[in-house]
């Protein structure tokens, strides 16, 4: 069996370029020549804004690929047809996300529909933006995901939405993989740095928040769970690492509001990989207090490096964070649950046990290979052989 994949990878940033670059690596290792082809751009400059859309890293994942699509460019779609044509593979994978992908993944998959026997798998991220999900954007997923052959998804809220627009469609849930190779085993020594530069207390309980700040993550709820983790943890200190796509000074003013302005601390960066260890060595634990959610990379992250997460029951995160096993599960926009949580936690000296249950399971429970053996099975349904 033969399979070309087409999604983004470094010089791009963010959880779905290494998604993308760990899955081809893992379809290489297993003997798979797997080409990739990739984006000369992902967005129009204005669409970015004041961010990048640049992975800033020293050491990067990478991984060869040929760069040939252009969004906005139809002739690239052309071009990106053509080359997948005279590869001829059995399966191509695309992946979808976000609904501006909807004219060129529509264009390429209708073209390999019509002219060729290939059959398109598409991975998607999310099946409906998260911050939208009304008719234009169902719409849009549908006229895009038709052309699939097959789709894999990362939750069961995904699925019932795919089967609510496909009802007819092969869907395959698979759990989003480790990132630990995202892990470091050489920075152990600036952790205390690091405690220094942000001004946190030694000794100081720490939760970490990260990634991309979005109003979907629900953040102001963790804030307003801190107060009362104050009362019965006075020197708590909430970490909150990531990029913020609204404002950092809505969310510190919020904190100040409640009295926790000063056991705050916000990094509004994007963080390389070679200084995402310090940052997680420093937490004890993560705090993930989603609003709503299909699936999120960060629980993986965090796995990745042996951090138990204290999370809410959105989307699939429950399925992967197992409440009181690797971590706690609340109910969403619950700040009084995301406290009691968070008091237990530390009461019931939980990191431990929760750290030793994600140090032995996750890296054989969320491995790149299950999603190879995946894609393999959903070919071998469809009659590909090989």
């Amino acid at each position: 069996m033969r399979i070309s994949v087409v999604g983004p990878t470094y010089p791009f940033r963010g959880g779905i370029a290494h998604y993308t670059t760990l899955m081809v690596r893992q379809l290489r290792a297993v003997g798979y020549a797997a080409p990739l082809y990739s984006f000369t751009r992902q967005y129009p400059r204005w669409l970015v804004g004041g961010r990048s859309d640049r992975d800033p890293s020293n050491s990067p994942l990478r991984v060869d690929c040929e760069y040939i699509l252009d969004p906005i460019n139809p002739f690239t779609w052309w071009r990106l047809y053509r080359r997948v044509r005279a590869d001829h593979p059995d399966v191509l994978i695309l992946q979808w996300w976000v609904p501006y992908w909807t004219p060129c993944l529509t264009a390429i998959a209708s073209m390999i529909k019509r002219n060729t026997t290939i059959k398109i798998f598409f991975i998607c991220h999310n099946v409906v933006p998260h911050e939208g999900g009304g008719v234009i954007d169902r719409r849009l997923a549908l006229t895009v995901l038709r052309h699939g052959d097959a789709m894999i998804v990362h939750s069961e809220q995904d699925r019932y939405r795919l089967l609510a627009l496909l009802p007819n469609a092969q869907v395959i849930k698979a759990q989003i993989p480790s990132y630990s190779e995202l892990v470091r085993h050489d920075v152990t020594s600036r952790v205390a740095a690091l405690r220094r530069e942000l001004g946190i207390p030694d000794g100081a309980p720490v939760l970490l928040f990260f990634g991309f700040v979005r109003p979907y993550k629900g953040l102001e709820y963790l804030i307003q769970a801190l107060a009362r983790v104050r009362e019965h943890l006075p020197n708590a200190q909430l970490l909150v690492v990531g990029e913020f796509w609204t404002s950092a000074e809505f969310y510190q003013r919020y904190a100040s509001e409640f009295g926790v302005g000063q056991a705050m601390t916000v990094v509004n960066q994007y963080v390389p990989n070679e200084d995402l260890q310090p940052y997680f060595d420093l937490a004890d634990v993560v705090v993930l207090p989603y609003i709503s959610a299909t699936q999120s990379a960060v629980v993986q992250l965090a796995f990745g490096f042996g951090k138990p997460v204290i999370t809410t029951r959105v989307g699939g995160l429950y399925e992967v964070v197992e409440d009181g096993v690797n971590g706690l599960v609340v109910p969403p926009q619950d700040e009084r649950a995301l406290a009691d949580a968070i008091i237990r936690y530390f009461a019931e000296n939980l990191a431990a046990p929760f750290s030793a249950h994600v140090a032995a399971h996750a890296a054989q429970s969320f491995s790149w290979q299950q999603l190879v053996t995946t894609i393999e099975q959903a070919a071998r349904d469809l009659g590909v052989k090989g």
